[in-house]
């Protein structure tokens, strides 16, 4: 079964902030960490995976993703907090 992913990245703790949504996370946030898309994240140097959550409907994922864009500044710092307090970068455990 396909999984998809809504991410977010942030250029530092409570700095600027990216969110987007994949079919492969790893394969993702290495493109953006390493400049490889052109836009946002290359611009802002927003290259840390500070949160993600899984789907297994593309259809939930972007809803979730459009939803999540919406919010206001303090719930997105909300929600990274509640699993990742110090804003650590996660990719080195999404890729083992």
């Amino acid at each position: 079964m396909k999984q998809y992913y809504v991410y977010i990245l942030a250029s530092k703790k409570n700095g600027t902030l990216y969110i987007g949504v994949t079919n492969n996370l790893p394969k993702r946030v290495y493109e953006h960490k390493n400049n490889l898309i052109e836009g946002f994240t290359r611009k802002y140097n927003v290259h840390n995976l500070v949160y993600y959550e899984s789907y297994s409907d593309i259809y939930a994922a972007i809803t979730r993703k459009k939803a999540i864009k919406k919010w206001k500044r303090a719930w997105k710092t909300e929600l990274i907090e509640k699993s990742n307090p110090l804003w650590k970068d996660l990719y080195c455990d999404i890729v083992g």
